[in-house]
């Protein structure tokens, strides 16, 4: 299993509404995707900004691909990302997954 790490910059109070575009955009888009496993959304505060960090985990490389394209380790943006980022972020971080929790437990949100 691989993991596919994308982090992004919004300001604090923009970080609902942010959240809310994630779960109808890339959310669903890494859901969708055969070979997906699941996706966490994690969020932390700092001062004025609200840093996110999306980890997907994959089945391959090839399932990553059907997702991100074939230049995979590039960071995948939608359309209206512009509203709310502060910075995009060229590129994304891929791990192998060496110790992962049970399948059932992989389901959240």
């Amino acid at each position: 299993m691989i993991a596919r790490t994308w982090h992004g910059i919004t300001e604090a109070a923009k970080g609902d509404e942010y959240l809310e575009y994630l779960k109808k955009t890339g959310v669903p888009g890494y859901k969708s995707t055969p070979g997906n496993r699941g996706v966490y959304v994690l969020r932390r505060l700092e001062g004025g900004t609200a840093h996110f960090l999306l980890i997907s985990l994959w089945d391959s490389v090839e399932a990553i691909k059907r997702f991100a394209g074939e230049e995979y380790e590039k960071a995948h943006y939608y359309p209206d990302d512009a509203r709310w980022l502060l910075e995009f972020e060229p590129n994304v971080t891929h791990y192998d997954v060496l110790v992962a929790p049970e399948e059932k437990s992989l389901s959240v949100g």
